[in-house]
């Protein structure tokens, strides 16, 4: 998880964390500029996604900090979406607990 402890990826694949803010240097930043200086830049992301779930380690427990590396290093929604439905169904209280039990035994059913 991005921005969380001390060892969190600083290289996401995600071109407006990669790229100066407007608020730090207000100059006019080209499309290709952008590009080739800040997300083909080697420096950590000056815009920290602070939260954002990247892909993580692969097999072997391995991972690669690099914007080039999205297989490990793209920021996506799909990995945190089932926390957040079962935090939500929780949420009810012991009504949700339930319902949400009863969830996981039809799917462990098919």
């Amino acid at each position: 998880m991005v921005g969380y402890g001390t060892n969190y990826p600083r290289q996401v694949h995600h071109r407006a964390a990669s790229i100066v803010s407007y608020k730090e240097n207000s100059s006019f930043i080209s499309c290709r500029g952008g590009y080739y200086t800040w997300f083909g830049g080697q420096q950590s992301d000056p815009n920290v996604l602070v939260g954002a779930l990247v892909g993580g380690p692969d097999q072997n427990d391995n991972f690669v900090d690099g914007r080039d590396n999205y297989q490990q290093t793209e920021p996506t929604t799909y990995n945190n979406s089932p926390m957040v439905g079962v935090l939500a169904r929780l949420q009810g209280g012991n009504a949700g607990i339930i319902v949400l039990l009863d969830a996981i035994s039809l799917v462990c059913v098919f």
